[in-house]
């Protein structure tokens, strides 16, 4: 369903309609009741409506873009991590292993292309072995198979370009075709009855009766706001079960949801990663490396890293530039600059050829760029993945979902498993 209206926007949400309710709300726009509502259309949201979906909830999506996975989902490495780098028991432990699992699983079912190409971790110098150990004895605690430490000669009799002193194999970790996936997704949760609502934008709530009351709009009214007057609704919808999987804009629409505690918010960051890919043509051809090779991790991401697509295309990145001052807009319409300058190279390349010394100046070309959703900013330690029920915020039915970033492609059939778990047991 692609609303470009609110003409569109009713009947998408009438089919989950329930009855007319009334609200106390001195808004002229009319309320409907719906069961199971998610909003936001990324991976995780996607993987949420397909499990309540098989469990014969009733589920309506919401999403603010023409179509699903317009953001972070499409816009990142599309890397299976194996659950190396999470603290022990932490959520993204748990999800990645688990989620690891049941995407692989999934992918072979239904025909999605992915590769188990397996990663090199790498130390370059010999300063960087004591937190290479550390990755290992870490992904040793989270449950993953096989990893395996390697000398210099080990690592470089398979990839021969690389440059290391010492390296951490993980045969678990591969690619993924991320749109393929989506569309699997969604196709087998319209299959089960799913309603999706596209450019339909959720732009705040209230709390009556205990239960998450949510004001809904036209995408096309609220990009034509002008910011200061009153944003009225087009509809006011009334669900048992509020699933905000928004991803970049969950905590700016948590805030707008009135008599939700503020303190249970957690603040926001965002950090753009940009991606650069070889200017030889040959190199589609014949790519330089076989695996996924990762340098230690760095502050705010994994470090610049070189990822395969499934046409064995390289790509290096991302890097972390934080954005700050965003507005509720940006977040809400994906308002976000994504273009790539092509200055940004000169402290990649640096960085690559610290494990790639073959790599020559001037051989990268901008490719795209993402935006992270985080809840740590610039010198913080980095936070696990937040997701609040009743048990925390006190509201019956809402579970709002923060800070899912990487590894949040890999874990997004965990979570979704989760999320129902919580909600209907």
């Amino acid at each position: 369903m692609r609303g470009r209206s609110r003409k569109m926007l009713r009947q998408g949400v009438d089919k989950v309609i329930k009855r007319r309710i009334q609200l106390p709300w001195k808004w002229n726009a009319p309320k409907e009741k719906a069961e199971c509502v998610v909003i936001g259309a990324g991976i995780v949201g996607l993987a949420v409506a397909r499990e309540l979906s098989l469990k014969g909830k009733e589920v309506l999506v919401l999403d603010s873009a023409p179509t699903f996975g317009t953001a972070t989902s499409s816009r990142n490495s599309e890397v299976i991590h194996a659950g190396i780098y999470y603290p022990p028991n932490s959520l993204k432990a748990r999800f990645c292993v688990r989620g690891r699992h049941l995407l692989y699983e999934y992918c072979s079912h239904h025909g999605i292309s992915h590769n188990q190409i397996g990663k090199l971790i790498v130390a370059t110098g010999a300063s960087e072995i004591p937190k290479l150990n550390q990755l290992y004895n870490r992904g040793i605690q989270n449950g993953v198979k096989c990893l395996r430490m390697l000398d210099a000669s080990e690592a470089i009799k398979m990839e021969p370009e690389l440059h290391c002193v010492k390296a951490l194999l993980s045969p678990a970790s591969g690619i993924v075709d991320s749109h393929g996936l989506m569309l699997s997704l969604v196709g087998e949760a319209e299959t089960k009855g799913t309603t999706f609502s596209y450019n339909t934008t959720v732009i705040g709530g209230h709390v009556e009766g205990n239960q998450m009351v949510l004001h809904v709009c036209d995408s096309k009214t609220l990009a034509n706001w002008d910011g200061t007057s009153p944003l009225q609704p087009d509809l006011i919808l009334i669900p048992k079960f509020v699933v905000n999987s928004s991803g970049l804009s969950a905590p700016a629409l948590a805030k707008r949801f009135h008599g939700l505690n503020i303190a249970t918010i957690p603040h926001a960051y965002y950090a753009r990663g940009s991606y650069f890919t070889l200017s030889n043509s040959d190199s589609t051809r014949f790519p330089n490396f076989k695996h996924l090779i990762y340098p230690i991790p760095e502050e705010g991401g994994l470090g610049v890293h070189v990822t395969l697509d499934l046409d064995g295309r390289l790509k290096f990145g991302p890097d972390v530039e934080w954005i700050n001052h965003v507005a509720d807009t940006t977040s809400f319409l994906n308002r976000f600059n994504y273009s790539v300058s092509a200055d940004r190279a000169v402290s990649f390349y640096p960085e690559i050829q610290k494990y790639y010394p073959n790599l020559k100046d001037g051989s990268l070309l901008p490719d795209y760029s993402g935006i992270r959703p985080k809840l740590s900013g610039p010198g913080q330690p980095a936070c696990d993945f937040v997701i609040q029920g009743d048990e925390v915020h006190g509201v019956s039915g809402l579970v709002n979902l923060y800070g899912i970033e990487s590894p949040g492609l890999t874990s997004s059939m965990a979570i979704a498993e989760y999320i129902a778990a919580k909600l209907f047991g």
